[in-house]
């Protein structure tokens, strides 16, 4: 009998298109998992995955968008807390997967999220799969805050949690296989330009030096620690996608057998 198996999929905006190119090899090699945790772009991908969404689906769909098909201007940013909405996105995800409650999904799943009033990681398990995922996406200062449940604040898990493992073991998965399409946001990279770009560049150093210090910590039960080679693309730009793709595919032809060596 084998070991069920689980996948950790990591936040990274537009680099997280690599989710979808591993999961599709994990499809062509026959490889599926039976728990799927996720954050921020990580989240999405995997919310379809487990609500059975293909890949080609998914690519189809991601490979088209532009940021006005997913996002609006918000008039009152300053009172909002944020600079745009994602009500385009999350009517998106909705066409394309339904409105499915977590306990409706063909594959367990839950998402992480930020709570910034108690300043604490949440893992969404239950409601809405398209709102929790929405959640854990939304960037704190560009996106307007998230209310779920009885949470009135969310916004990015990746804040605190980029790649969501500890989650994964407690909902039972005896293999665990994570993949972060980010790897070191703390490299030297020039965030001038506008405010914006300032505090994106503070997250990605805060969330960088976050991952590393727990990456060492979790490795004792995370079999295999994935990275796609994306190099220096733009997790904030929706160019290069089709690349973002194809480096996950190749990532899991890769490590395909040694999956299937793991679950045996």
């Amino acid at each position: 009998m084998s070991k069920t198996l689980g996948f950790a999929l990591g936040a990274g905006g537009s680099r997280g298109v690599a989710h979808i190119g591993f999961l599709k090899a994990m499809e062509e090699a026959g490889i599926k998992a039976q728990f799927v945790t996720g954050c921020s772009m990580g989240a999405i991908v995997g919310a379809c995955y487990c609500a059975g969404v293909s890949a080609d689906e998914m690519k189809d769909t991601v490979l088209s968008l532009s940021l006005t098909d997913i996002a609006t201007v918000n008039l009152t940013p300053f009172r909002k807390n944020g600079l745009m909405r994602l009500t385009k996105g999350r009517n998106m995800l909705a066409g394309l997967m339904g409105e499915p409650q977590f306990s409706e999904l063909e594959i367990p799943f839950a998402c992480v999220a930020t709570d910034l009033i108690d300043g604490k990681t949440v893992c969404l398990d239950e409601g809405s799969v398209v709102d929790a995922a929405i959640a854990s996406s939304s960037i704190p200062g560009a996106i307007v805050p998230a209310k779920f449940g009885k949470y009135e604040m969310l916004c990015d898990g990746c804040i605190l949690e980029r790649v969501p493992t500890k989650e994964l073991k407690k909902m039972g998965a005896e293999v665990i296989v994570a993949v972060d399409v980010l790897g070191d946001l703390a490299q030297n990279r020039d965030p001038s330009g506008s405010l914006m770009n300032t505090l994106l560049r503070v997250i990605d150093v805060m969330d960088t030096k976050n991952t590393m210090n727990k990456r060492r910590a979790r490795m004792r039960y995370v079999d295999l620690f994935l990275e796609p080679d994306l190099g220096e693309m733009d997790q904030y730009s929706l160019k290069n996608m089709g690349f973002a793709y194809e480096k996950g595919y190749d990532l899991g032809v890769e490590y395909a057998d040694k999956i299937k060596e793991l679950i045996k």
